[in-house]
């Protein structure tokens, strides 16, 4: 009976989207240093080359045994997600943990030629305890569609310039929604997107960019919990912050069916 009591009070404190350090949200153009702990639904996918691990993409703590990602972040590499990250050449960081996964589990309609289909899943060998530093995010209503310039923001350690470094210090950016309408004319992205996808930014001046893939579009309800919408998955070969280019990221609320369906079978 105390250990029911207890995981009804962790799952009260922690729910689903809400940070005990609520991200400081600014309009500036460009990326900036977030405050740490305050997108903790943050997670680093990080692969083993020799003895040592490397950040190559982004993901989304969903569950305290689940986390979302892009498909095309998976190959067959050695795995492990880092939960609760901040910088990430800080050798210990309290509250953060390392957790190999037990299986990942790829779309089955996943498309690379396409991009298409361009999510997974990953379950974790053990469930995360929750913390100040380690919550899930929500996930959308099913089918949900945002509207056109919705303030969204982005989230990552991707490069911080087209060429340019990946970032030490987790990074946050604000991109609005660009609606279907406007991403897919011709002189935006055309027929290389599908209404599974979202698209958002396109300013030329601010965007995702490599080693951010996987991670989260983060989305904020009239409650202040926040939703992850997007899972980035693709930008511009010209360049991540082309005009008329914005990112464009796999819409999780057209895979809510599936996202339920593999975590409730495994």
């Amino acid at each position: 009976m105390k250990f029911v009591i207890l995981a009804l009070f962790v799952a009260g404190a922690y729910g689903c989207g809400l940070p005990t350090y609520p991200p400081i949200l600014s309009r500036v153009i460009g990326g900036v240093d977030v405050r740490q702990n305050s997108w903790p639904w943050q997670v680093s996918l990080q692969y083993q080359s020799g003895i040592s691990f490397y950040h190559t993409c982004g993901g989304t703590l969903i569950s305290d045994l689940w986390v979302i990602t892009a498909a095309h972040c998976i190959g067959s590499r050695t795995y492990r997600v880092y939960l609760g990250k901040h910088d990430l050449t800080a050798t210990s960081e309290g509250g953060s943990i390392a957790i190999s996964p037990e299986k990942i589990i790829v779309h089955p309609e996943w498309d690379s030629y396409n991009i298409r289909n361009d999510i997974a899943l990953i379950k974790l060998a053990s469930p995360v305890q929750l913390s100040a530093s380690i919550t899930p995010a929500c996930l959308p209503t099913s089918g949900e569609i945002l509207p056109d310039q919705a303030p969204c923001y982005v989230t990552g350690w991707g490069r911080l310039w087209t060429g340019g470094p990946l970032a030490d210090i987790l990074q946050q950016a604000l991109l609005p929604v660009v609606d279907y309408p406007t991403c897919s004319r011709g002189d935006w992205w055309g027929s290389l997107v599908t209404t599974s996808m979202i698209c958002a930014g396109g300013d030329g001046n601010v965007a995702s960019c490599n080693g951010d893939s996987g991670g989260p579009l983060n989305c904020k309800n009239s409650d202040g919990s926040w939703d992850v919408h997007g899972v980035v998955s693709f930008g511009s070969s010209l360049g991540c912050d082309y005009p008329k280019k914005p990112s464009v990221f796999t819409r999780v609320s057209d895979y809510i069916s599936w996202i339920n369906n593999v975590m409730t079978s495994n």
